[in-house]
């Protein structure tokens, strides 16, 4: 299985997504600034899989804390830093109030560094084992000879390993469901075209790429099935954040009668927030767009608008798949009786 992250005696080690599919370059990161300049760079990404590289980087800095600094001040500091690297996705922010607990309980603790690995491993393997899971109840969802449609990468590169909207995908086809996975490039960092392409590939599950806004003519077509999409931060009433262009795919799903199933766990959930009109959206450098890879595409003095984000309604959602069960609408109701239990 690929794991995108593992940590090895005392530092972290990341696959460098950003360098993916012409370079497998493994980073040996040493410093919470490390960890934290990898969220900002894209190298480390998706929603799960940022929350576990930043809990590590707690481990890291209660490691090395900085002369005149004991390591539980070191690793509240990082901590405060690192919710600065990526707002919307709410996974960075329930890992590090986990991490941040356990150092509150115990702050002059001698083996605080050795009880902060402790709690981030479990963090870890317990991603793994919520995906497994949504994976098993994602496929139970999907009808035999499945054509099913995906956007952004959701797979084990963007969790703890195995994947959410992916890891149904995964699950569905060792059951001999999928009969085709329609990948939307997902400009404009292309992470459909550059990792999902990727994992598919190392999977053996039939794929075909596509242009993102070429969606609609195969829903028109009636070529869609099913899709499956991850999340970033869900609110109480089901609204949810996700990479841009996932509105859209809601839109045609609707539109189509094609059913549309978030996949996400527990942790994705914001119940402090009534609805999506509270999560905040990043919005990148512009360059992402005018220039992509360092390739300008755009005559210079152009300006860009790059969200990285869409908001969709919880109304076009047709459940959420997460390791505590499918959840149907009402959502008011029925995600944070889910949650609870």
């Amino acid at each position: 299985m690929i794991r995108p992250l593992f940590w090895e005696e005392d530092h972290l080690v990341l696959l460098d997504q950003s360098r993916l599919p012409w370079e497998e370059r493994w980073l040996a990161l040493r410093s919470w600034e490390e960890v934290a300049e990898a969220i900002k760079e894209l190298k480390v990404r998706g929603a799960p899989a940022i929350g576990i590289a930043a809990a590590y980087a707690l481990v890291l800095a209660a490691q090395n804390p900085r002369e005149g600094r004991s390591p539980a001040e070191e690793a509240l500091l990082a901590a405060a830093e690192l919710r600065k690297t990526r707002p919307t996705a709410v996974n960075l922010f329930s890992a590090l109030s986990r991490m941040e607990s356990l150092i509150q309980a115990k702050p002059n603790a001698s083996d605080l560094p050795v009880r902060l690995l402790s709690e981030a491993r479990r963090i870890h393997e317990e991603d793994i084992a919520a995906n497994r899971r949504m994976g098993e109840l994602g496929a139970a969802l999907l009808p035999e000879n499945a054509r099913v449609l995906t956007i952004c990468n959701t797979g084990a590169l963007a969790t703890g390993g195995y994947g959410t909207a992916l890891g149904v995908i995964r699950a569905a086809f060792a059951q001999g469901k999928i009969r085709m996975v329609y990948a939307c490039e997902t400009r404009p960092v292309l992470q459909g075209a550059r990792l999902t392409a990727w994992e598919l590939l190392r999977e053996g599950i039939p794929f075909r790429l596509m242009a993102d806004f070429a969606a609609g003519l195969l829903f028109r077509r009636g070529e869609v099935d099913a899709v499956l999409a991850g999340a970033d931060r869900i609110a109480q009433n089901g609204d949810f954040a996700n990479k841009v262009g996932t509105y859209v795919l809601a839109v045609l799903s609707q539109r189509h009668g094609v059913p549309f199933y978030v996949v996400a766990p527990s942790t994705t959930f914001d119940l402090s927030l009534a609805s999506g009109e509270g999560i905040p959206i990043e919005e990148r450098p512009e360059e992402e767009v005018l220039a992509p890879y360092g390739f300008r595409l755009a005559p210079k003095g152009a300006r860009a608008w790059n969200p990285a984000f869409d908001l969709t309604p919880g109304e076009l959602v047709w459940a959420f798949v997460t390791e505590k069960g499918v959840i149907r609408p009402p959502y008011e109701r029925t995600i944070p009786a889910a949650l609870s239990g």
